[in-house]
Formats: C-alpha cells, sequence, structure tokens
C-alpha cells in the first residue's frame, strides 16, 4: 500500500503530460489557401493541394451561382453577408460550387476550411483560431446531416445564432446538404400539425427541425436534371477533357445513366472520363 501511495505523484505527472497536447502552429495563410480541422489535434491541418473548380464549368445552375457569388463577393469585400446552406439532389454540384467560389475569391484573400460532423462541438476553438486573422474564411461541412439527438446538431445550431462563442466577422458557414432541414422527417410528425384561425401551425417536432436550417441566413436549392441538360454536360466535359463526342457518345451517355441509376453532373463527369479514358 505505501508503494502504491509513493507511485501516485508520479502516474499524475505522467497522466499530465499525456493530456497536455501542444499548441497547434498557426498557418500561414499567404502560401495556404485551404486546411482541414482535425479534432484529434484540435489544429489546423493544411490542404496542399485543394481541388480547383471553374464557375464556366458548372453548367445548369446558373441562378445558383449568382446567388452564392453575390454573398461571398460581399464577404470577401467586408460587407454583410449570410451563411450558406446547399439543399437538394445529390451530384447537382453543390459541393462544387463552394469549390468553385473559393477558387474564384481566394487572391482576394478568402480562405476555406473543411470540418466534419465530428468536429463541430470543436467550433468555438476553431472560430478562437481565425478570429484574429486578416483573412476572410468559410467554414465548408459538406454533406451534412443528422440523426435525433447527435452532439453536433445542439453546437452547429448554436455557433449559427445564439452562442456567446459564435464566429467573428471574419467567418462564414456554407453547408451542403440532401436534407432541407438537415434531418429525418417522419410522417407522424405531420399529425401534430394543428389549424388554428384558419392557420397552419407545424407541432414542436417538427419547429424544432426547422430551427437549425432556418439559422442559415441564405438557402440555395439543387434540383434534378432532365436528359438534354445530362448530356450538354457531359458533352462539356468530354470536350474538356479532349475527347469531343462522336455519334456513339450520347447512347454510350445514356447507358452509363441507366446503369447508375442517376442523371446528374457528377455522373456526366464520370462518364465523360471513362470516355475519354477509352478514346485515348
Amino acid at each position: 500500500m505505501t508503494d502504491f501511495a509513493s507511485l501516485l505523484p508520479r502516474i499524475e505527472q505522467l497522466l499530465d503530460r499525456l493530456d497536455t497536447r501542444a499548441a497547434p502552429p498557426r498557418l500561414d495563410w499567404k502560401k495556404i489557401r485551404a486546411a482541414r480541422w482535425s479534432a484529434q489535434t484540435g489544429g489546423l491541418k493544411p490542404i496542399l493541394h485543394p481541388q480547383r473548380t471553374a464557375m464556366k464549368d458548372l453548367l445548369a445552375i446558373d441562378e445558383q451561382k449568382q446567388r452564392v457569388d453575390a454573398n461571398t463577393r460581399q464577404f470577401v469585400e467586408g460587407k454583410p453577408a449570410n451563411n450558406v446552406l446547399l439543399t437538394g439532389a445529390r451530384g447537382s454540384g453543390k459541393s462544387s460550387l463552394v469549390k468553385a467560389v473559393h477558387a474564384k475569391y481566394a487572391p482576394r484573400g478568402l480562405r476555406l476550411i473543411e470540418i466534419d460532423k465530428a468536429g463541430l462541438p470543436h467550433l468555438p476553438d476553431l472560430f478562437d483560431l481565425l478570429a484574429d486573422a486578416d483573412y476572410r474564411f468559410v467554414v465548408f461541412i459538406d454533406d451534412l446531416s443528422f440523426a435525433e439527438h447527435e452532439p453536433g446538431y445542439a453546437s452547429l445550431k448554436a455557433a449559427l445564432d445564439g452562442s456567446l462563442a459564435g464566429p467573428s466577422d471574419n467567418v462564414l458557414i456554407y453547408a451542403t446538404s440532401n436534407r432541407r432541414h438537415l434531418m429525418p422527417e417522419y410522417m407522424a410528425e405531420n399529425l401534430e400539425t394543428r389549424y388554428l384561425g384558419g392557420e397552419v401551425q407545424p407541432g414542436e417536432a417538427t419547429e424544432e427541425k426547422v430551427s437549425l436550417s432556418d439559422r442559415f441566413g441564405l438557402w440555395v436549392s439543387f434540383h434534378g436534371m432532365d436528359q438534354d441538360t445530362y448530356l450538354a454536360i457531359a458533352r462539356h466535359w468530354a470536350s474538356h477533357l479532349g475527347a469531343p463526342a462522336d455519334d456513339s457518345f450520347e447512347r454510350a451517355a445514356l447507358q452509363w445513366s441507366m446503369a447508375r441509376g442517376a442523371r446528374n453532373g457528377r455522373v456526366a463527369w464520370q462518364f465523360a472520363r471513362d470516355w475519354a479514358g477509352r478514346q485515348r
């Protein structure tokens, strides 16, 4: 017992060393244009080769491009701007549009920080790191959705509006999701709806789910595309990759989309890569 008691101070010192993490190095934002938040180290890891997408290569989403571009331009110029939620059909260009506006405005001081759902509880720490930097930051959360009672839900909700530890004026949050309200919606929730004085009043469960998406100032919706639009996008990317369409192109592109069970910009891009590879 005496021997164990004598070991306690040494054990406590060892635990203190393990628990104390070195402060993460500050990034040189002059050289680094994008980074990823690491929940394990509590710091930012530079993305040395971020994906670059040109606005001109995003077809059939002109209205969405105009709205996100205008909001981002206001932000970069130091004017008031909104957090953005991009929702809708999968593969329709939501993430690509965020990458495209970043590529466009990076020379003017815009930096992109990628964070996954597991990192959302650490948003206040991230905001502290970015607050004093002489740059503008978009915190990017891709493919966001929540199950019931996930901890990141409350963290993001507080970060968007309501927390004292919210982002400074040089930080915005851009998120993409296939779900308009970021959470699954159930038929039973519609039974809570009441009709009072001729008005439709949603139930508490619905109100709670809407309360998160409602904190994004700008909603941008993406929709499915028709066959002609899909083929036009496939032709664009095939030409971009140096393999223009021939007489068999359209039939091959449609067969590809049927095999994938989808017709969107991502599928068109994947087909164009396959087509270009086979032509060469």
